[in-house]
Parts: C-alpha cells; sequence; structure tokens
C-alpha cells in the first residue's frame, strides 16, 4: 500500500522526494517514482535480450532502406546522447540521415560538435532553421503563460521536424537518443506543454508562424499506419554509460564538453537551472539522478551530493538570464513583471494531451502500430493510475 507523505521525505532508493507532484511511499520508503524505474528496465532489459532486440531492428531498418538513399533519421543536438548515436549507427553498417534543429540557442560548442561527428562519420546532415522571429515570439509566449515547461516550442518542433524529414525521404524509422535510464520519468506537470497555438495567440506578439514546424496528431496516425514509420530508442536496449560515451568522443572526434544535462541548448539550459527551479522550485536533476541511481551508474550517495551543488554560479546564471532576455527583447522590466506574475500549471490552459491522455487505454492498439516500443507516457499513465487507486 503507498501512502502520500504530508511531511518532507526522500524515497531510500532514489533521491525522488516530496517536491516531485504525486510521489507516494510504501512502507519500506520505496517511492512510486522509484518502482516505475524498475518496471521500465525489466521491460527493456539490456544484455543479451536488449541486444537481440536491437539486432533485429537493425536488420528491419537494413530491409526496408535498401532502396533508399537512407535507412533511419537520426536527431541531432551536439550532445553527448544524439553524438554517441552517430557512432552507434555506423558501428551497426546503417546509413543515418542526421537532423537538427537550430531555434537560434545552440551553442556554438554544440554546433561544432555536430559538425566535428558527422564530418568524421562521413553522415549528410540536414539543418531545419526555423525564422527567428517566429520561435522568439513563441518563448516570449511561454514565458508570459508562466507555466513551468517553456520550451515545449523546441520539443513540439524537433519532433515535428523528424517527421517531416522522415515522410519528405520515405525513410522508415526515426532514432532517438532518449535514456530512460539516465534520464528518468520527468513529471507530468513539470514538462505537460499547453496548445502551441492557443498559447502563442493568447501572449504573443503577433508574429505569424510560417516556418515553425507543427505534428498534429492526424500527421503521426498518418506517418504510423499510412507511410508505417516507427520510432526507436537504441538506448532502452544497447549497453550505455554516458561519460563513457563522453570520454570516446572526445578522444576520436574532438567532441567538447558544454556542461549539465541538454545545456547545449542555451534557452533550454536557462529553463533547467534558472526557470525552473528559482521561480517553480522545480529541481530536475532529482529525476536524471535518481534514475542513474537505481540503473547503477552512480552510488545514492553521490547524487545526493550533486543535488546540493549549485547548478553554476550566480553571475554565471545572471550573465544566462540577461543573455535570453536580450535575445528575446525582454526587458528587465517586464521580466520582472512575468517573474512577479502568478505560477501556472500548463494544465491551467488547451492542450491537446488532455485528450491523448484521456484515449490512451481505448488508443493502445493505435500506439503499437505507431511506435516499435510502448512508449513511456503510455507506460507511465497505466502505472501511476493504478498506484493511484491502491493508495485509495
Amino acid at each position: 500500500m503507498m501512502n502520500q507523505a504530508n511531511d518532507y521525505r526522500v524515497c531510500n532508493r532514489g533521491i525522488w522526494d516530496t517536491s516531485v507532484p504525486e510521489i507516494q511511499f510504501d512502507e519500506n520508503g520505496i517511492s512510486n517514482y522509484c518502482r516505475f524505474q524498475e518496471l521500465m528496465m525489466q521491460t527493456y532489459p539490456r544484455g543479451e535480450k536488449g541486444l537481440a532486440d536491437w539486432k533485429n531492428f537493425v536488420s528491419r531498418m537494413k530491409k526496408k532502406g535498401k532502396k533508399r538513399d537512407y535507412d533511419c533519421v537520426v536527431g541531432v543536438s551536439g550532445g553527448v546522447d544524439s553524438s554517441y548515436l552517430l557512432v552507434l549507427m555506423k558501428e551497426y553498417g546503417l546509413r543515418p540521415l542526421a537532423v537538427n534543429l537550430d531555434n537560434g540557442f545552440s551553442s556554438d560548442i554544440a554546433v561544432q560538435n555536430i559538425y566535428k561527428v558527422t564530418k568524421a562519420l562521413d553522415i549528410d546532415l540536414e539543418t531545419y532553421v526555423i525564422d527567428y522571429e517566429e520561435i522568439k515570439d513563441l518563448l516570449y509566449a511561454y514565458m508570459r503563460a508562466g507555466i513551468p515547461w517553456i520550451d515545449s516550442p523546441t520539443d513540439g518542433a524537433i519532433k515535428a521536424v523528424m517527421y517531416k524529414v522522415a515522410l519528405k525521404e520515405n525513410i522508415k524509422f526515426i532514432i532517438r537518443g532518449n535514456d530512460f535510464r539516465s534520464e528518468g520519468k520527468q513529471p507530468t506537470e513539470w514538462t505537460r506543454g499547453a496548445d502551441v497555438n492557443y498559447i502563442h495567440k493568447k501572449f504573443g506578439r503577433g508574429v505569424k508562424l510560417k516556418t515553425y514546424p507543427k505534428l498534429p496528431v492526424t500527421r503521426i496516425i498518418y506517418a504510423g499506419f499510412i507511410r508505417r514509420i516507427k520510432d526507436i530508442r537504441p538506448y532502452y536496449y544497447l549497453e550505455y554509460k554516458k561519460q563513457d560515451a563522453k570520454k570516446m568522443l572526445q578522444a576520436n572526434f574532438n567532441w567538447q564538453d558544454y556542461g549539465g544535462h541538454h545545456h547545449e541548448n542555451l534557452f533550454t539550459k536557462f529553463v533547467m537551472a534558472y526557470w525552473l527551479p528559482e521561480k517553480f522550485n522545480i529541481d530536475k536533476r532529482r529525476i536524471n539522478l535518481s534514475a542513474q541511481v537505481v540503473s547503477g551508474a552512480i552510488t545514492r550517495e553521490q547524487a545526493l551530493n550533486m543535488v546540493e551543488k549549485p547548478f553554476e554560479s550566480k553571475e554565471a546564471l545572471e550573465a544566462l538570464k540577461n543573455y535570453v532576455l536580450k535575445k528575446l527583447d525582454i526587458s528587465d522590466e517586464e521580466f520582472q513583471e512575468i517573474w512577479k506574475s502568478k505560477n501556472m500549471r500548463a494544465s491551467d490552459y488547451p492542450a491537446n494531451d488532455k485528450f491523448i491522455y484521456g484515449a490512451i487505454q481505448y488508443a493502445k492498439p493505435l500506439i503499437k502500430r505507431i511506435y516499435a516500443y510502448v512508449p513511456m507516457s503510455v507506460m507511465a499513465h497505466d502505472f501511476f493510475k493504478s498506484t493511484d487507486k491502491n493508495a485509495k
């Protein structure tokens, strides 16, 4: 039986704590987030089973891509996960097309990392550039909306571009570098994105969206059902240690480190290191580090020590904030107005995913046709719903 904690508690296995929405603890002090992490690891084992599953995907990709220029589309950001994915694709004899989204906030280090790896591996690179005035207006609008995950427009655009390129090039597989063992399951309340059209119309400055890519649900269904495009996450199946991958990239490609998780994009870094912790008291590192503890990458003591350290110095964070404000044309006065405004949740606004989450139990056969695996969001929906029932 799970019991909701009324006072401050920390999971006895990871470092999930009572700052995490909907967290519950059993009689041993183990959180439901920890149990879900264990379920994911059981569902997607590595070792012999994971390698066999991955090799089956490789065989399918080569078969489907035989008469095409590419076997798969790989999203790249200049980060460790996506850079190492390109290495893996080549090791398994695949012909990837690397796709990068330029939202105007990529760090110079990340951009150079992309060029270094794709050039050295002789991989074609396609960069999709969003008109900066459009993305600037979108990010501004999300800040004015006052919700936690204001980087939602970038997330949506990345996914849309991957599907856009796959459809255009008739590529049947989309490869992503997500790794639940190092990232964990973020609470929906922390990462949910409100409807982009509504937020932009209500809070934007009136810039028309002509180049910003959108991906309606109907487009995903068309891609999965009619065009039979599958979404694959190799790190679900293959042995992967981020620190080892980083060392290999540095040694072989002159790849450079850019700092923390997802800090290759400076707006994302601002959101994770400044906006979320300072305005909403949200530290997403607790989720990432907890997942790494359960997967055996680090110890619980190491995670506790790491989360106690600041993201960066106050001076560096202030400089990052000023950089973002200048890029978005937000004055100090307007930012203070935004900062002091009431904290909102994405669920306070219209969102397409309200319908999606409500229809999950009826749409599972559809989801299985679209994805090559059961998405974490679907598994989490069922798992947390069941633990909620048990707690009542």
